[in-house]
């Protein structure tokens, strides 16, 4: 059923709810109002480290491009932590491009499927670059857009992977020459082409993923044919190695999609990669198996659970 990734995330991470600090309409795409809330960093809390200023994390949430809101209370447990840590968190609506669609049957029907994948996460990307450039023009919001790190799960990652591909590709929409994320966290993402393998031209921004072995909501490896499909971290942490990028990649052994809901339960690795790897710039390379049973467990979660 669609509601089946809902109802994984809300297990997922219960807890007491953070009410957003402000609430902005970013931008209206085919007639919708797409808002981000702005989760400012506590009071008293550290908003640097050794000296240089934290970045804003502006997140992008999962749900199979059918589901789910910036809003989902299970969210609020990790905006708590990361606000407590001294990081503002902007949380961002997006159009979702699967909702209503009716997947066809045989090869005409995984086509046309496949291009409205691609579809809806080209139209998640756009509205990754509205909402930054809205930041970038209200200065009032105070939220820095040169340091900034993009983070999803689930399909937010789809779209956080594919936001960072299109800028070293040179399409940043109306964003500024040379703008880049500070980096980008990948919860059980991938990226989704109609033309082939994707390649990343030139190094990344830090780029830190995480995902299940035994994924198939989201390819960790790759799904699908004829050069259409989507690629996934172990794909993407390949190409990495072989053109000598630096990474971080965490390949959760025998785990399924229930990785994208890992988002508070890894706070200690992303306080890590954030420091070392975003703020200190060591430009480090981790590839880790990691085996942990005591790791929280939902059941695994398939596309046909998604999109029945």
């Amino acid at each position: 059923m669609k509601r089946i990734l809902i109802s994984f995330f809300i297990l997922a991470l219960a807890g007491a709810a953070a009410m957003a600090q402000t609430t902005r309409v970013y931008a209206v795409r085919d007639t919708l109002e797409l808002r981000l809330d702005i989760h400012y960093a506590e009071e008293g809390s550290e908003t640097s480290f050794q000296g240089i200023a934290k970045p804003t994390i502006l997140f992008v949430f999962g749900g199979g491009f059918v589901a789910g809101s910036r809003n989902d209370e299970w969210y609020f447990p990790w905006f708590h932590t990361m606000n407590g840590n001294g990081y503002n968190v902007v949380a961002i609506d997006y159009r979702l491009g699967m909702k209503g669609y009716k997947m066809g049957k045989g090869l005409r029907g995984a086509v046309r499927a496949s291009d409205q994948f691609y579809l809806s996460q080209q139209m998640g990307v756009e509205d990754v670059f509205a909402a930054v450039e809205y930041l970038a023009t209200n200065e009032e919001l105070g939220i820095d857009v040169d340091n900034m790190v993009l983070a999803g799960n689930s399909a937010g990652a789809i779209i956080s992977l594919a936001t960072e591909y299109d800028i070293l590709h040179g399409r940043r929409a109306s964003l500024p020459e040379g703008f880049n994320f500070k980096g980008v966290m990948s919860f059980a993402g991938g990226i989704i082409s109609t033309s082939g393998a994707p390649d990343f031209p030139s190094q990344p921004c830090p780029i830190l993923l995480l995902h299940g072995t035994a994924d198939r909501a989201v390819a960790y490896k790759h799904y699908g044919a004829f050069g259409r499909g989507i690629w996934g971290s172990d794909y993407i942490a390949k190409r990495f190695a072989k053109k000598g990028f630096f990474y971080s990649i965490y390949r959760y052994l025998n785990r399924t999609h229930d990785v994208a809901a890992y988002v508070k339960v890894l706070w200690d690795l992303e306080k890590d990669f954030l420091e070392q790897d975003v703020m200190l710039g060591r430009n480090r390379t981790i590839d880790a198996t990691v085996y942990d049973p005591s790791l929280p467990s939902w059941g695994d979660i398939s596309t046909d659970d998604i999109y029945k």
